[in-house]
C-alpha cells in the first residue's frame, strides 16, 4: 500500500508539514492535529494510536514520537 499522507521532519519552529496525495494540508504539532487532518481528508474514526501505526502514513525525519517540546 502506497502512503497517502506524508509526515516531513520538523521545521524551524518544530511543526511537520503534512502533505496528502500532493497537496498540503497544514502543519501539525502533535498527533492529534495529525488525526485532524486525516479526518479531514476523509479517513475518519483514527485515534492518535491509529494514526501513529497507520500504513497510510509515511514519516520523514523521525516517526510519530517527533514533536516539538510544549512548555
Amino acid at each position: 500500500m502506497t502512503a497517502r499522507v506524508i509526515v516531513n521532519p520538523p521545521g524551524e519552529g518544530g511543526g511537520r508539514q503534512v502533505r496528502a496525495d500532493g497537496a498540503t494540508l497544514g502543519t501539525a504539532y502533535s498527533l492529534h492535529e495529525l488525526s485532524v487532518f486525516m479526518e479531514r481528508i476523509g479517513l475518519e474514526g483514527l485515534d492518535e494510536l491509529d494514526v501513529a501505526m497507520s500504513p497510510l502514513v509515511e514519516w520523514r525525519g523521525g516517526g510519530p514520537e517527533v514533536w516539538p517540546a510544549t512548555d
